[in-house]
């Protein structure tokens, strides 16, 4: 039986770009990649990846809006995997600075904006908020979505706020961005990250078609 990844559309994803690198990570591994947010779909799926973009608070309205929500959380209870991204990441956590919003409650800990006035970078510019461009990710523990990725390569991030988990055990990578903060977190099927591996270049593909492959 062919295996699906179904890559959440619920209105506020980086989705063609995230459905393309999924799609193209999925080549040679039997997985069929569904595009959608029927929870039908949810249950049907064998993996979901979870993109978002924007402002937290209208993802977590547009997810709740799409009757997906509830079966995602059903899903991820019973074991089913999960690859968060960007935003999709910061709406594991249990709440938001932006705006005062409420997550989905996955990971205890919170988001956070950059606090990064008046700081200056090596070079003396100062730091620009929102983080855009390529950065080094430093793998924090072993995972099997690491495999064939090396500690400090870099990926692609833009984003104004960044997770802080409450359990160091769930931080997956580091980043640095005046401070070092978690670019990856990771528990039991669960796996995100705020960088974009859609726009990471060949280890960006590497980390989806790991999670495609993934036996948690």
């Amino acid at each position: 039986m062919t295996k699906t990844v179904l890559v959440l559309d619920y209105g506020m994803g980086n989705l063609r770009s995230v459905a393309q690198a999924v799609q193209a990570a999925s080549a040679d591994t039997g997985v069929s990649v569904v595009v959608g947010h029927d929870p039908q779909q949810v249950r049907d799926a064998d993996r979901i990846v979870l993109p978002g973009q924007g402002a937290m608070r209208d993802c977590m309205a547009h997810f709740a809006d799409s009757g997906a929500q509830q079966a995602v959380l059903d899903e991820v209870a019973n074991g089913k995997p999960l690859m968060g991204v960007c935003v999709g990441m910061q709406m594991l956590l249990q709440h938001s600075e932006e705006q005062d919003t409420p997550g989905l409650g996955l990971f205890p800990g919170e988001v956070k904006r950059f606090r990064l006035e008046g700081r200056l970078q090596p070079d003396g510019s100062r730091f620009k908020v929102p983080q855009m461009g390529w950065n080094r990710v430093d793998i924090a523990r072993p995972h099997p979505v690491w495999a064939g990725v090396a500690s400090g390569s870099h990926f692609y991030f833009v984003h104004s706020f960044h997770a802080a988990p409450a359990h160091e055990a769930h931080v997956a990578a580091t980043t640095v961005y005046g401070d070092a903060f978690a670019c990856a977190i990771a528990r039991d099927t669960i796996f995100a990250t705020q960088f974009h591996p859609e726009k990471s270049a060949a280890d960006g593909l590497r980390l989806y078609r790991n999670f495609l492959t993934w036996t948690p």
